[in-house]
């Protein structure tokens, strides 16, 4: 089965427990259409490039699953519907991602390939 990476926001005025509650209900869903979740990462709540909804903020979540296309399809239908969810995409991978993503991963800034330029 294709690869694919999830990424939703969430409303800002969301509590933890129910962002989690939301990221397990999109697995779910997933492991419902016979598919497998490969990772899940909370970004946290994290400063938005534009207003939507009148909200600033929201929760950051992303899915990475090895799922067939109508897994994908019933997860998005079920975004797009939920009140609770601001905006979410979905792309499809050649390979499963290693290790954290690169919100997550502090040692790939841009801070450290300059460090690393200078060092030279």
């Amino acid at each position: 089965m294709p690869i694919y990476e999830t990424v939703f926001i969430a409303r800002q005025d969301l509590s933890e427990a129910q962002v989690k509650t939301l990221t397990e209900a999109a697995s779910k869903i997933i492991e419902d259409q016979k598919g497998k979740v490969l990772k899940t990462e909370n970004w946290g709540l994290r400063t938005l490039a534009y207003k939507i909804n009148k909200n600033r903020k929201g929760h950051y979540v992303l899915i990475e699953s090895d799922a067939s296309a109508d897994a994908i399809i019933e997860l998005e239908r079920t975004m797009r519907i939920n009140e609770d969810i601001m905006r979410y995409m979905t792309i499809k991978l050649e390979e499963p991602s290693k290790g954290p993503s690169v919100i997550l991963d502090k040692n790939t800034g841009d801070d450290d390939t300059k460090d690393k330029k200078e060092a030279a």
